[in-house]
């Protein structure tokens, strides 16, 4: 039965260990690799105009709002970024695209109402599972749209099987764990 004990203790440390080594601060890994998807956003970012419209604009500030209220644990703060986002989402106007971009950012849009319909109304676990898929509409929307600002793409791999968010400042404030770990994840690209 000793044995035992210290053996589940040695695997806890070790685990413990582990995961803190995984989400240091000064931890880099290469990202010098690129995937079939990334270069085909980026590609696509480069067949749009480089000036990106007020209604995507206003998406992509809702959404840091959004991100920032997870990054600060307020349920309440995220519940209304959730309302916010759903509302101008919602008002997205198209005509401005072509066919092609026209279809996929109605698909995307309808997407991310409906996860920020989810924010809108849950509890900050919930939020942040639906934060997770809206980041992955909002990064498709920024990829067709393109963005005024200079975007970074981040990554936490504690979060389930992988957590990303864009974000403003190349500065690691971790959405997905707030202060209990503010500084997991690492920059994966930057959005122009």
């Amino acid at each position: 039965m000793r044995n035992l004990r210290v053996t589940t203790t040695i695997m806890a440390m070790a685990f413990v260990g582990l995961t803190t080594m995984s989400c240091k601060d000064g931890k880099k890994e290469d990202s010098s690799t690129t995937t079939d998807s990334e270069v085909s956003q980026e590609q696509a970012s480069t067949s749009t105009s480089d000036a990106q419209n007020p209604e995507s604009q206003r998406v992509v500030a809702d959404y840091m709002a959004l991100k920032d209220a997870l990054v600060a644990t307020d349920e309440k703060a995220a519940v209304d970024a959730g309302k916010k986002i759903e509302s101008t989402l919602k008002s997205f106007k198209l005509d401005s695209y072509t066919s092609d971009e026209q279809k996929e950012l109605q698909e995307i849009v309808e997407s991310a109402t409906e996860h920020a319909e989810h924010i809108g109304r849950s509890d900050m676990a919930h939020q942040r599972e639906h934060f997770q898929m809206l980041t992955k509409d909002v990064t498709d929307m920024v990829a067709i749209t393109g963005t005024a600002s200079t975007l970074y793409q981040q990554f936490c791999p504690m979060y389930g099987e992988g957590g990303a968010w864009l974000s403003m400042e190349k500065e690691i404030r971790n959405p997905y764990f707030g202060s209990k770990m503010m500084k997991c994840g690492e920059v994966q690209k930057e959005i122009n």
